[in-house]
């Protein structure tokens, strides 16, 4: 059914992405499809600019292309059918764009759970979901067992 499948990564969070890889790679494995990682890192700002490095950006990114390596290792699918891309911009229009690049089919995100800030600013993922050409899965990460209501008395 998917056979390019595209995952966002935050390695802010690396934890984070988790359900949304798990479901990535059964998809793939039930499709015989591909999955591609991607991290978008910020653009430094020009007014910091002088208090980086000249090569700031450089070790941005492979730090980032490590991490990724790491990730997509770590997922268990053949070599073949994984691969990452490290984007510099704003996260939402670099997957976006990425999307295209790859011509995939769906894109699977994790998502945190909704506060009021984000129904009036968006969020990243509404943002995907609503301006992706391609399908958008956008997974939770499930409530832990502790935080589930206790049952009621009989």
């Amino acid at each position: 059914m998917f056979q390019r499948i595209l995952v966002p990564v935050d390695l802010a969070d690396p934890e984070f992405v988790k359900p949304a890889l798990d479901t990535a790679v059964e998809l793939a494995r039930a499709s015989g499809g591909a999955v591609r990682l991607i991290n978008v890192i910020p653009m430094t700002p020009v007014m910091l600019a002088e208090y980086v490095p000249p090569d700031f950006d450089v070790q941005q990114r492979g730090s980032a292309e490590d991490a990724l390596a790491t990730i997509a290792k770590d997922s268990a699918l053949d070599p073949g059918k994984v691969s990452t891309v490290v984007r510099q911009g704003g996260i939402y229009h670099e997957v976006l764009e990425e999307a295209k690049v790859f011509g995939c089919d769906v894109i699977v995100m994790s998502s945190h759970r909704p506060a009021m800030k984000t129904y009036f600013l968006g969020s990243n993922a509404g943002h995907m979901v609503r301006y992706a050409k391609c399908s958008v899965l956008v997974v939770r990460k499930p409530a832990s067992a502790s935080a589930a209501p206790a049952p009621a008395p009989h």
